[in-house]
């Protein structure tokens, strides 16, 4: 059911934020997440302040997390054997008011006004709420939240409270070491949700305190990292806390005093975190270091978003419903990686612990086009996270035996923590996915300094892996067999077509370098084992097969109940495998990444065929397929899958946004509106411009940083126009029209693209016995 679009009344559509207007029991947890704030470094999870009414409460820092040893039923030679998971670190967002004797909590009290949002413009959560108290007086209180950018691990929190008449007023600010507090293993049940662990986490290092100020540290059990925390207190009426508490789990300042109708009450809570470098760092030291006045947060996250909608905003003209979820999706990219500095980027990115923190392919494939194009600078620092952890991919190939570097399929520190590698180890194709994205880097930003030195080692020691994982068959073809591709319905295959597209491209990408660390006899193999990459066929149906024995599966049953989605929920990987069923787009993305390679007919009836059969139960493959359904000319299609995509999370459409904001998704939303609708390819001679605007939006409006300069790109439905606000000139194909742009705009004419006559392919055959006649 969905959450944000159905009642409208309750979430109205404004344009620039995320508004709440009434407090409604049920889907806190979801929107927390919804309402929650970072910069790519720390999170913090947008629940209400009092206990009461918050569901899964957290703040997060990017690679903060815990090891265990990983205890397989039936161990065997190279599997993963650390586990990793991000952390909940001591969270600050924890107030208790009392006023009069009545603690105040959203599902006790009595409630006159309510209204909480989060401001894109600005970054900032606000949420007021007038309260009835039982003593009879009207009380107003006023949180407002927001993270630094210039200082990434602070955290800023102004909470007033306001009243009528006279109050006694009882306020408790607290810092809460929620990773050691008892909460059920959801993981159990669903293996996208984070586990927890049996012991003692955080161990305490320093707990200090005194007059409203807190320094705390602790360490990781096993992994030894170690977290440091500020916090400093102040207040409008100048009182001093009431009490000062320091432990372990739960430290606490309290203010006791009354508070008149002409001078609120106002707590600003200023917070510092901080990670220690080495082990003679005292991490609270650092912290106090870095703590800022809670006005000097707030400025800074002022200052970040104004700049950022500068150049990182998208405009769609005439659909002004739609612009609200837009943003919200682009406000989420920024929350997911302004400050990660090197560093990768999490799957739910600091707004919750989905997927235990890990980092994956998506950030290549899914995040690194939106970096590259809005924010070049991070987008290599990525790639420069990925080259550092090199030594460990390096050992995790010999492990495996192959050549060059292996890259973990999830990981935090560099090594693989995925207990089941067919659905893990098995999917090779991450070291493309890091090929392409450095190879994409190098051609949009024009990095020579970084193509001749991280980026040329990630190319080569990818290609590597690849020319040793393959080999020349009896066909003389070159196989890659025993892989998973990005598919996880069809496990451990051999030839998967996107892998093997994917592979000679990487194979390709690194033949063509110029670097003394390659010699003439491995640039030959690349060369031969990219040109001789063995794609399967159906030629009976003229479609490229997912992988070799794909197109002789049995067909899934699709009277199967919505209910038994997604599938990996409800059945055994063993019987999805043996079945003709897509959880994502696999053979179509590949047509996506390499647009090249493929002519307009191939690619229509590859999307004519997996489309129907593809469950949509990951959140990667509604944008794949509405950018490919423009691509072939299927309009509605492209228009129904972008929606999907754009309400993942506001609509909690897959049931799991609790556990934190579906990152990739969102940077598919960005790629669906500048490479579907927009129609941009890269990666080739010239960016290629073939729009495909959906006929229901007036216009679309949007800038991308290329080789040093802002292109801002307008599209209508007479014409894009182009023009290089900064840097330039730009080389751009357009639909056939090869033009230089520069600070001019330049426009191109668009027609408008027919539909073609979808192939509609044969149904499952209904199951028969053949009948035997004996000889006689």
């Amino acid at each position: 059911m969905a959450l944000i679009t159905s009642d409208r009344a309750r979430f109205p559509n404004d344009p620039w934020q995320l508004v709440e207007t009434a407090h409604v029991p049920g889907n806190a947890g979801t929107l927390e997440t919804l309402f929650s704030l970072g910069n790519g470094h720390l999170g913090i999870r947008g629940a209400h302040w009092a206990a009461a009414d918050a569901e899964l409460p957290g703040s997060f820092i990017n690679g903060f997390h815990e090891i265990w040893d990983i205890k397989h039923a039936e161990n065997a030679y190279g599997s993963a054997r650390t586990g990793q998971r991000i952390l909940y670190i001591p969270d600050a967002n924890n107030f208790a008011v009392v006023i009069d004797g009545e603690m105040l909590s959203l599902e006790e009290s009595t409630v006159l006004d309510y209204r909480r949002s989060v401001d894109f413009a600005t970054g900032i959560y606000e949420c007021r709420i007038v309260w009835q108290c039982r003593s009879g007086s009207t009380v107003t209180t006023t949180e407002r939240r927001a993270v630094g950018y210039q200082a990434r691990g602070t955290l800023g929190i102004s909470l007033e409270v306001s009243a009528d008449r006279e109050i006694s007023a009882d306020v408790t600010s607290a810092v809460v070491n929620r990773q050691d507090q008892p909460v059920e293993d959801h993981s159990a049940h669903d293996p996208r949700r984070a586990g927890r662990h049996a012991g003692r986490v955080l161990l305490p290092l320093r707990l200090d305190g005194g007059d409203g100020s807190l320094r705390l540290s602790w360490e990781a059990s096993e992994s030894r990292q170690r977290l440091g925390m500020a916090v400093d207190h102040w207040t409008s009426a100048n009182v001093q806390p009431f009490d000062t508490q320091v432990d372990q789990d739960d430290s606490s300042v309290r203010y006791v005093l009354a508070v008149s109708p002409d001078q609120p009450f106002r707590l600003e809570k200023s917070v510092s975190y901080a990670v220690a470098r080495g082990v003679e760092e005292d991490p609270a030291e650092t912290a106090e270091r870095e703590l800022l006045p809670v006005a000097d947060i707030f400025a800074q996250s002022e200052a970040h978003y104004r700049e950022y909608w500068t150049t990182s905003d998208i405009v769609v003209g005439g659909r002004s419903e739609l612009q609200q979820a837009i943003r919200w999706n682009l406000f989420q990219l920024a929350q997911a990686t302004a400050c990660a500095d090197v560093a990768g980027i999490p799957a739910k990115g600091v707004s919750g612990s989905g997927y235990d923190g890990h980092y994956f392919w998506d950030q290549e494939v899914y995040l690194l086009p939106y970096l590259t194009y809005t924010n070049p600078h991070n987008a290599r620092q990525v790639l420069e996270f990925r080259h550092e952890l090199l030594p460990e991919a390096r050992v995790r190939a010999k492990e495996l035996s192959v050549d060059g570097a292996l890259f973990p399929w999830r990981t935090i520190n560099g090594l693989e923590a995925s207990a089941y590698y067919a659905a893990g180890t098995a999917q090779f194709h991450i070291a493309a996915a890091i090929a392409f994205a450095t190879n994409r880097y190098i051609w949009a930003s024009g990095d020579a300094a970084f193509r001749e030195t991280q980026g040329s080692e990630l190319l080569i020691e990818t290609a590597r892996m690849w020319a040793s994982l393959g080999f020349f068959g009896k066909d003389g073809l070159f196989h890659i067999h025993g892989v998973t591709g990005p598919d996880e319905y069809t496990a451990v295959v051999n030839d998967n077509l996107y892998t093997n597209v994917m592979a000679r491209f990487n194979l390709r990408a690194a033949a063509a370098l110029d670097h003394p660390g390659i010699d003439d006899a491995e640039r030959e193999l690349w060369e031969q084992a990219a040109n001789r990459m063995h794609l399967p066929y159906d030629g009976d149906l003229q479609v490229y097969s997912q992988d070799n024995d794909f197109m002789t599966l049995e067909p899934w049953d699709w009277n199967t109940p919505r209910s038994k989605y997604p599938l990996l929920l409800n059945f055994h990987p063993l019987v999805i495998y043996r079945h003709q069923v897509l959880k994502q787009a696999d053979t179509v993305l590949a047509m996506f990444l390499q647009w090249q390679d493929f002519s307009a007919e191939e690619k229509r009836r590859a999307f004519d065929f997996y489309d129907p059969i593809t469950t949509g139960d990951s959140t990667l493959s509604a944008c794949v397929q509405g950018i490919m359904a423009a691509e072939v000319g299927y309009g509605k299609a492209a228009l129904d899958h972008f929606l999907h995509a754009v309400y993942i999370d506001l609509d909690d459409t897959h049931g799991n946004t609790i556990d934190g904001v579906h990152i990739a998704s969102t940077g598919g939303v960005w790629s669906s509106l500048v490479s579907g609708f927009a129609g941009l390819r890269d990666q080739g001679e010239v960016p290629y411009f073939d729009p495909r605007l959906p006929a229901e939006w007036d216009s679309l409006d949007f800038h991308l940083k290329l080789r040093g300069g802002l292109l801002h790109v307008q599209l209508d439905h007479r014409e894009l126009r182009l023009a290089m606000v900064d840097g330039g000139p730009l080389e751009v194909h357009v639909r056939g029209e090869h033009r230089t742009v520069g600070a001019d705009a330049v426009s191109f004419a668009v027609q408008p693209v027919e539909s073609p006559e979808p192939t509609v392919f044969p149904g499952p055959a209904t199951a028969s016995i053949p009948v035997i006649h004996a000889a006689g």
